[in-house]
């Protein structure tokens, strides 16, 4: 492969289940992997440390997108051609990212989300009813606002094409979970492509998940996205959020 594939890895306390998602990477294709710890309380980093994970450490518990927007920076300073998003906590199979970068070596997508709702549902697997509901809910929303027909947004296994990090202003965006889907409403804004292929998920105890208020709060944060983005894209009010830096890039 002629690709370099870095993996960043967003942690909080992951100690528990860092080494089993370390073990199941396919380490022949992956160029090096870059952990970001949010202010664990546990042995995240001694074991990141251990295996030999490129290792960046917040002062404090920042937030999951502070935490993303380290794991972006860094793997930008890299010679990486693709990122790839895989949560240490083992809910993703991290045996699947060979199938979730296909799309981008082959030229077919920029970015490819990893989605639960494909194949056998989520529901089946483990989430929650009422996280189930909310997911589809809150999807086919923003199928309607983006003018796209994806299965899921709400997944956090994800590769993207490195232009597309270099192009969008993903350093804007919130330092909480909304950040998962403002960086979405980026990529939609600069026309690339991006499709999803389905993967299992886990749910058991280690395997962090938001819990019902922390839900509660995201989703309506989701709506008000949508009608910020609704605002810039039919010039309401625009938001330098969205402008995407270099147009070139841009494939309208």
């Amino acid at each position: 492969m002629d690709k370099n594939i870095v993996v960043v890895m967003p942690a909080y306390n992951a100690a528990r289940t860092l080494r089993q998602t370390w073990d199941d990477l396919p380490h022949e294709i992956i160029s090096s992997m870059i952990l970001v710890d949010d202010g664990s309380t546990d042995d995240t980093i001694s074991i990141a440390k251990q295996l030999g994970l490129i290792v960046f450490q917040h002062n404090r518990n920042y937030g999951y997108g502070a935490n993303q927007k380290t794991c972006y920076a860094e793997a930008i300073k890299t010679d990486a051609n693709i990122v790839v998003m895989v949560h240490p906590d083992y809910q993703y199979d991290p045996k699947l990212l060979p199938n979730l970068i296909q799309p981008i070596l082959d030229g077919e997508a920029d970015v490819v989300l990893g989605s639960r709702m494909m194949g056998v549902s989520a529901f089946q697997q483990g989430m929650p009813w009422w996280k189930y509901i909310a997911n589809k809910f809150l999807t086919r929303l923003e199928n309607m606002v983006f003018n796209l027909n994806l299965s899921e947004y709400h997944t956090g296994y994800r590769a993207y094409d490195r232009k597309v990090l270099e192009h969008i202003n993903f350093m804007a965006n919130s330092d909480d979970f909304i950040f998962d889907q403002e960086i979405i409403a980026q990529i939609v804004e600069a026309h690339v492509n991006i499709i999803d292929i389905p993967v299992p998920v886990r749910y058991f105890p280690e395997a962090s998940s938001a819990n019902f208020f922390q839900s509660m709060k995201y989703g309506m944060e989701i709506l008000g996205l949508l009608v910020r983005y609704q605002m810039h894209k039919t010039h309401l009010r625009r938001s330098r959020q969205f402008e995407v830096f270099d147009k070139r890039y841009t494939k309208a």
